[in-house]
C-alpha cells in the first residue's frame, strides 16, 4: 500500500536560498508561515546558528515541513 504525502506549495530552491543565507535570523521560518519558531531563531540568531544549521539539513534532506505539515519537496 503506497502512503501520499502531502507536498507544501512553498518552493523548495528558495527556501535552500533562504535557510543558508538569512536562516540564523529565521526567514527561512517566516517563508514557511511558521511565526512563531521565526521569531524565536530570530532572538537566538538560530539557536547561535545550530538550529539553523539544523534546518539546512532538513531542507537538503526534504524533510522540512510548513506550518501546515506538508512536506517541502523539489519540484
Amino acid at each position: 500500500m503506497e502512503e501520499t504525502i502531502a507536498t507544501s506549495d512553498k518552493d523548495w530552491t528558495t527556501l535552500l536560498i533562504l535557510s543558508i543565507l538569512l536562516g540564523g535570523l529565521g526567514v527561512d521560518h517566516f517563508y514557511t508561515g511558521k511565526i512563531g519558531t521565526g521569531i524565536l531563531k530570530l532572538i537566538t540568531f538560530g539557536g547561535c546558528y545550530i538550529w539553523a544549521l539544523y534546518d539546512i539539513i532538513m531542507v537538503v534532506t526534504e524533510k522540512f515541513v510548513d506550518s501546515d505539515g506538508n512536506v517541502v519537496m523539489k519540484q
